[in-house]
């Protein structure tokens, strides 16, 4: 996975974080990252060991969590809901790592840590009941160009989604108030876009740990 540049996206990320400590009940860290599904030479060792581990062309999901923990009907491995193929799983996994990396490695993930989502107002509507929870009515006045900005990026209305629920015991979310972790995949543009955040309560980061969830790895270019 190769991180595209994008200033919009940044700065997008920034002005969330910004208005978290001017006028939020918490401190948010996020990502906003735009990747290229171009695999690198590490993107392609770990998709010849997924390869090599199973022989399943599908890879079985957790059913999607509907309030309070409550889990949506399971439809079955087999259908399409409740699985993706290796290689698309292997995006979502590479794409952890790379926005993560060096400071967690996801390579061991399993497939039922992750999530289809069934439909784009899921998302939106949660991140929005998040944010106007933390921001209260300051968010309103970036809603709009929130949604703009990432649509302009990925075409949300193309995209197949994701969630990655958290191992809180070994990744960068165990000590979070509440955290999200969205993928809106574009098969088309050959593009995933990683929307994650975290809520921290003022003062209980580190300035080491702030700098790795805001900051991502180095830049590159498009095909």
């Amino acid at each position: 996975m190769k991180l595209l540049e994008n200033v919009s996206l940044d700065c997008l990320a920034e002005l969330i974080h910004t208005l978290s400590l001017t006028t939020g009940s918490c401190r948010l860290q996020l990502k906003i990252e735009s990747y290229s599904c171009k695999m690198t030479g590490d993107d392609k060792k770990l998709l010849r060991q997924m390869n090599n581990s199973t022989d399943e062309a599908l890879q079985a999901l957790s059913p999607l969590s509907v309030g309070y923990g409550m889990p949506s009907p399971s439809t079955g491995i087999g259908e399409e809901q409740d699985a993706c193929s290796t290689k698309t799983f292997h995006c979502l996994v590479s794409t952890l790592n790379a926005s993560f990396r060096p400071d967690y490695d996801f390579s061991h993930a399993k497939s039922e840590e992750f999530s289809r989502i069934p439909n784009l107002n899921h998302v939106t509507q949660t991140i929005q009941d998040m944010f106007y929870a933390t921001l209260g009515d300051t968010f309103k006045d970036i809603k709009e160009h929130m949604w703009n900005t990432i649509d302009k990026e990925i075409s949300l209305s193309e995209c197949t989604l994701y969630q990655y629920n958290a191992d809180l015991d070994s990744d960068p979310y165990g000590e979070a108030l509440w955290y999200f972790n969205y993928f809106f995949y574009n098969k088309r543009m050959k593009r995933l876009l990683f929307f994650s955040c975290q809520a921290q309560p003022y003062g209980d980061m580190s300035e080491d740990e702030d700098d790795m969830f805001m900051c991502t790895s180095d830049y590159s270019d498009t095909e």
